[in-house]
């Protein structure tokens, strides 16, 4: 198994990104008829039977790895030039995960499981604080 990790750029929050994901779902005429977030990069992962159905994308909001979506497949497609791209097929719901600085890179990168955030469960989101555990993750004590 493999995840993938990518900056979510334009969104400040993780609220906002809850509320982008419907605008999202069929952006670039990418209508797969099911309840899914399509994203579109220009590159295939070429790690992808790792990744398809097995893996999640971990989004960086705000320089803090916020939540993941798992990947359901990746679908080869083309641009509106032609030019061929892949739209990584995700699960509509975000998931939490404890909240971990990650500097600015280009594109996606490779995530290892081992070196994923864990999952916050919903008892943990409920009752905790994002900003504490925010500046917690950014202190190293979280």
């Amino acid at each position: 198994m493999m995840h993938m990790i990518k900056l979510c750029v334009g969104v400040a929050t993780l609220e906002e990104l809850e509320g982008y994901r419907e605008e999202r779902t069929h952006w670039w005429g990418a209508d797969y008829g099911e309840d899914v977030h399509v994203h579109r990069t220009r590159m295939r992962p070429k790690r992808d039977a790792e990744i398809a159905g097995k893996g999640s994308i971990y989004w960086v909001i705000s320089g803090v790895i916020r939540c993941r979506q798992p990947i359901l497949r990746l679908q080869e497609a083309a641009d509106s030039e032609g030019k061929s791209c892949c739209d990584i097929i995700m699960a509509p719901n975000l998931i939490r995960v404890k909240p971990r600085p990650k500097r600015p890179f280009q594109g996606w990168r490779y995530l290892e499981p081992k070196d994923a955030p864990l999952d916050i469960d919903g008892h943990e989101a409920a009752g905790g604080s994002p900003e504490i555990a925010e500046e917690l993750a950014r202190l190293g004590l979280l």
